[in-house]
């Protein structure tokens, strides 16, 4: 099966209550018992993940760290596939009453998992209110009313868009980074090279369409929550990406979708085949230890204001787990959100430091000074919009906006069409 397959097999089943492959995958039945204490009378803590390559070492590494911490619980850490295969297999396994104890999904699940009535407050476990997170990051600062309501996502890896430059090709151009839709424009025209180079890249997705309908000045929602999709800033956001690849000719057309795009968007920057990219803090570590010129990373720029969304995952306890379990997810998470141990997640993978600990450990032992990219994504929270807390939110971005985002851009359908026609389909959603 095709990446893509595998990622329209757990749309559908995140959309149609879990499929059947992520069913098999369980290798269960809602009829089995686990014992939740081993051998030694540790607790037994199943953690579902979905990280791959270095932040699957830091995490797995933590995990280490919290065993030789204590001798009460013991993590069972399982990879699970991509984000979206593990939501499904997720899914799946709360409805077969099998689910474990904590597991991390994509920022704009929570709200749905937490209006389904599974995921477990975590208020009144000891210490979890006192964690001082980044305000940005966490569920409080990063959903409209999230600190209103009951504390059910804790940030673990998490994420901002962010530009990254080729500085050999921009210095021998005499140019500096975008600042603003303009000028980026203007800059892309200058560092194309046809049939060599592009001077801009970024993947057609939902993400990074939200960062420019925000900077154009739009919101998602009305001020009654009402899914909008930003709509003339929509439009014009949509209009921008038609306009770089079509017209300006620019700008690579759709390399794919999901992470393929995302790796090609990645590949093409290191192989010098685009100028600037946008893409995630979370490559900063990675594009900086592949290319063989320097990356300078930069805020995305403005139109009417600066806007960026947050991304990445949160960690969730499964209300269904058992008390025990549940009790020892607390520990686990007030351990992983120790200053340590998320400057180490920080420092080592170039997700954002989730708390302001982290930020002051990091910034007292001069890590930003000698990794000023990094510094450019921490000073960049100022801008972060945050998101509607939308039990749809996510249905809306995976099913009805980004197909018709990569259509419109690889076929120049017209963006106010477009955009009608979704927020047609978001209304009903809701």
């Amino acid at each position: 099966m095709s990446d893509r397959e595998r990622h329209s097999v757990s749309r559908r089943g995140f959309l149609a209550g879990g499929s059947l492959a992520a069913l098999a995958a369980l290798g269960t039945t809602s009829g089995c018992k686990r014992a939740t204490r081993d051998a030694k009378g540790r607790v037994r803590l199943r953690l579902w993940f979905s990280l791959g390559g270095r932040n699957r070492e830091v995490l797995l590494e933590i995990v280490k760290r919290f065993h030789a911490s204590q001798d009460e619980i013991v993590v069972e850490p399982v990879y699970q596939g991509d984000y979206f295969e593990s939501l499904a297999k997720l899914r799946t396994a709360i409805a077969a009453n099998v689910a474990p104890a904590l597991s991390h999904v994509v920022a704009e699940v929570v709200p749905y998992l937490a209006r389904a009535g599974t995921l477990e407050a975590l208020d009144d476990y000891p210490g979890m209110r006192g964690i001082p997170f980044v305000d940005a990051l966490a569920q409080s600062g990063a959903f409209h009313g999230g600190a209103e309501r009951p504390l059910v996502g804790i940030p673990l890896n998490r994420s901002t868009p962010l530009m990254y430059c080729n500085v050999e090709i921009f210095d021998k151009a005499g140019l500096r980074p975008p600042t603003t839709w303009l000028e980026l424009v203007e800059t892309a025209k200058a560092l194309t090279v046809p049939g060599r180079r592009w001077g801009y890249e970024v993947p057609i997705s939902w993400w990074f369409w939200v960062a420019l309908l925000g900077q154009a000045g739009g919101s998602l929602v009305d001020d009654k929550g009402r899914p909008t999709l930003g709509d003339e800033a929509g439009i014009k956001a949509l209009r921008l990406w038609q306009d770089l690849v079509h017209r300006d000719k620019v700008m690579s057309p759709p390399p794919g979708r999901d992470y393929d795009a995302w790796n090609v968007v990645n590949q093409d920057f290191l192989g010098g085949r685009a100028a600037f990219i946008w893409t995630s803090t979370a490559y900063i570590r990675y594009l900086e230890d592949n290319a063989a010129f320097p990356v300078v990373a930069a805020a995305l720029p403005k139109d009417i204001r600066y806007s960026v969304p947050t991304g990445g995952t949160f960690f969730v306890v499964v209300k269904q787990a058992a008390g025990e379990e549940k009790a020892a997810a607390a520990s686990f998470l007030r351990f992983f959100c120790d200053a340590e141990q998320a400057a180490f997640m920080a420092t080592r993978t170039g997700y954002l430091p989730i708390t302001t600990a982290a930020v002051e450990r990091m910034r007292s032992s001069g890590f930003f000074t000698k990794h000023p990219n990094d510094d450019v994504a921490q000073r960049q929270l100022v801008n972060v919009d945050a998101w509607p807390w939308d039990p749809m939110l996510f249905r809306i971005e995976r099913d009805i906006v980004d197909p018709r985002l990569e259509e419109a851009v690889l076929v120049d359908r017209d963006a106010r069409v477009v955009l009608r026609e979704a927020r047609a389909l978001a209304a009903r959603a809701r």
